[in-house]
């Protein structure tokens, strides 16, 4: 498919936004009463996440009745290779409804909606809505990065030892014990790590400057398409793990503000 043009994509944009808003107001309106269950150890899902894909879901598609749309919980079971569009395929709306489900289980306030597109074999654009901060991070390809409203950068920290670095863990402990490594070994390298429980944020706080770098092993196009626009349109850098170009439909990921990306990567080698 031909890449959308700059109107174009201010009008996903725009779309994304406004479709993040409506996702943010149900999981609010939900929050005194939902119920919830387990997929899996430590792998929560709620009412809240299917309201919230819902209402996105049915305003991206009235708005693009010729676009796609993948959503987290309509694919599990699924590996990120299998939710690759086809070449060919028409724009494709790539959301996560609730991303940190087990924070707002806990009333922790790190949790948010995240609304991505992949247009044109690339990630399009991206908006993750924090409705606890009230913070909307939004970027699209070749228009710049923002926070409500005001543009946005990654940090000009030039070293891992000087770099505040996130991560993400899966829910499945078996599936824990790489990372747990890697953690071990980069707590020797950088200045600190932190785990927010939400990849998307993690990778918004990265475009914001808060953040400077951040990896992991297991995501899943949902978690990470938005953000991936946020980090490149803030001026950050995205790889895999191994240092290949990024692709959302891989599970690993690497994403920094640019300056010591080939550090974290080696940092990262001697983990694995």
């Amino acid at each position: 498919m031909t890449p959308p043009d700059r109107p174009q994509l201010a009008a996903y944009l725009a779309a994304a936004t406004e479709a993040a808003r409506r996702g943010a107001a149900e999981l609010k309106s939900w929050r005194a009463r939902f119920s919830f269950r387990e997929k899996s150890r430590a792998d929560l899902v709620t009412d809240a996440d299917h309201a919230s894909q819902k209402v996105v879901k049915d305003y991206l598609l009235s708005a693009f009745p010729d676009h796609l749309f993948v959503g987290e919980e309509e694919c599990v079971g699924k590996s990120p290779e299998d939710t690759r569009p086809p070449a060919d395929a028409p724009p494709v709306w790539v959301v996560d409804p609730l991303d940190g489900t087990a924070n707002y289980v806990h009333d922790v306030p790190a949790y948010c909606v995240s609304v991505g597109l992949w247009a044109g074999g690339r990630p399009a654009v991206g908006v993750i809505h924090d409705p606890r901060q009230n913070e909307v991070f939004a970027a699209a390809a070749g228009l710049g990065a923002t926070l409500n409203g005001k543009p946005i950068r990654v940090s000009a920290v030039p070293d891992l030892a000087g770099g505040m670095i996130s991560t993400g863990f899966p829910a499945d402990y078996a599936r824990q014990v790489r990372n747990l490594e890697a953690w071990a070994r980069l707590a020797a390298h950088a200045q600190s790590i932190r785990r927010t429980g939400s990849t998307a944020l993690n990778m918004a706080y990265l475009a914001a400057g808060r953040f400077d770098g951040y990896w992991a092993y297991d995501n899943y196009p949902w978690d990470v398409m938005a953000g991936a626009v946020l980090v490149s349109e803030a001026g950050g850098a995205l790889t895999t793990i191994d240092g290949l170009p990024y692709d959302p439909f891989r599970p690993d990921i690497l994403a920094t503000n640019g300056r010591f990306h080939h550090e974290l990567l080696a940092a990262l080698g001697e983990a694995k």
